[in-house]
């Protein structure tokens, strides 16, 4: 619900437009002139202002110029006679929000306030969210308020001065890693070394000596000394990324090491003590992969002494806000831009298979294509951008017919309006309908004057 102040000299109007937008749920105050609408203005902050451009007692661009100074918040529509629309475009350069050209459409109004209606509860949303970043630990890796990852933050507040080892499993891109640096750095191992290793990385033959080091002469290639790993993690914290694909003999030397607490450098059997806390980390399903013999079972309960699920974006949708301004801010490095509505709805439904490193990645790309302005439709990923362009398609890569015809008519009502330069009566007059039906389809589709400018 919005809350609305109506200015317009004709009674007819005012009462009969009012009459709308109550039914429509917003809140209206009317006003009949200037000097009542500045009266109603000094006494209270709309969110939106409803003016003709001429009115006794003052006129529109005052009112408007008034608001822009003291209520910058406040969205302005501006109702004008067509003699009036370059005033009318001088003030939306200006910041205006619409303008309507008498006569017009009561559905047409509705409409636009619809619109605004998104765009306002799309910047409470991200203000909420800037204030949520303000508020937050320096320092701190995740971000999210969401129910399950405030059960997520709890558990890793539970387990992090632990010193048993952790096993952490979710899909890929949920940011395991991140997770992994937050018990590292909530421990008493903190300010200790913390290194990360991706199993998947390295070939079998070198995995081992990576993890384990080496001997010089140890095999083909090791022309010199190298400490492993574990060795470089002593003291500290040792994350193995995707251990589901490390190699059975890697597996059996990884048990020996969680047993001992020593490692067996390549080329030597010298054990080395070390003192790591071991965090690993999987998008598989671990049972399945030993019911399928290809991950052992002694070793999964040594590594799954505490564990950590964390959910997939689809299903903290309600962090969406809060992760969009924190990927936005770092991209743009400063101040967060805009996004337009239709951006954000584009945002809203797409499910990221991905999950955050997919949206952080959209995101980069979009600051990018944006050039420091409003995030349109235009520039996250196609992927991304085009669950708003249209739905689905269907076997053979065919949309259905009914869509398909209304995306066609949307796009040929706007080429008639530009190739007329917004004249609506010539615009029905080149697709040889009335001005009437013209004017049913445009509130159909949605379209407004300012959709010209696109």
């Amino acid at each position: 619900m919005l809350d609305i102040l109506l200015v317009d000299d004709e009674p007819t109007i005012r009462l009969s437009v009012g009459d709308v937008l109550r039914a429509a749920g917003h809140s209206v105050t009317l006003a009949c002139d200037g000097a009542e609408a500045m009266a109603s203005i000094e006494a209270k902050v709309f969110d939106v202002v409803i003016s003709d451009m001429r009115l006794p007692k003052g006129d529109g661009m005052t009112i408007f110029r008034t608001l822009r100074a003291e209520s910058p918040a406040t969205d302005v529509i501006l109702i004008t006679a067509f003699g009036d629309v370059q005033d009318a475009v001088a003030a939306m350069k200006e910041g205006a929000s619409d303008y309507l050209t008498k006569p017009f459409d009561t559905d047409v109004i509705r409409l636009r306030l619809e619109r605004i209606a998104e765009r306002r509860q799309l910047r409470s949303d991200l203000e909420q969210a800037r204030a949520q970043l303000a508020a937050e630990a320096p320092g701190l890796l995740i971000v999210g308020r969401s129910p399950n990852m405030v059960r997520l933050l709890d558990r890793i507040a539970t387990i992090a001065e632990s010193e048993a080892p952790v096993l952490i499993t979710g899909e890929s891109g949920t940011g395991k890693e991140l997770v992994a640096k937050t018990l590292h750095e909530r421990s008493s191992r903190k300010g200790k070394p913390f290194v990360a290793v991706n199993c998947a990385a390295f070939p079998e033959t070198l995995l081992e000596a990576e993890l384990f080091g080496h001997e010089r002469g140890a095999f083909t290639g090791a022309v010199r000394k190298r400490e492993g790993r574990f060795k470089a993690a002593d003291g500290g914290t040792l994350f193995l990324d995707e251990i589901a694909e490390i190699p059975p003999a890697a597996q059996a030397k990884l048990l020996r090491v969680l047993q001992e607490g020593a490692i067996e450098p390549l080329g030597t059997n010298a054990a080395v003590k070390v003192s790591v806390r071991l965090i690993s980390a999987t998008h598989r399903n671990l049972k399945e992969r030993i019911a399928e013999g290809r991950f052992r079972e002694d070793l999964y309960y040594r590594l799954n002494v505490l564990d950590i699920a964390i959910p997939p974006l689809r299903e903290r949708r309600g962090d969406l806000p809060i992760l969009v301004e924190h990927f936005l801010r770092r991209s743009a490095k400063g101040d967060a831009p805009a996004i337009a509505p239709r951006a954000w709805a584009a945002l809203s439904q797409y499910p990221f298979p991905g999950n955050v490193r997919e949206l952080q990645h959209a995101l980069e790309h979009a600051v990018v294509l944006a050039r420091g302005g409003e995030i349109d439709l235009a520039h996250p990923p196609s992927d991304v951008a085009g669950v708003a362009r249209e739905p689905a398609a269907g076997e053979g890569g065919l949309r259905p017919l009914g869509p398909v015809i209304k995306e066609f008519e949307r796009e040929y009502l706007l080429r008639a309006l530009t190739a007329t330069d917004g004249k609506k009566t010539r615009a029905a007059e080149l697709l040889g309908i009335s001005r009437k039906n013209l004017w049913e389809k445009l509130r159909e589709h949605g379209i407004s004057d300012s959709d010209l400018d696109d």
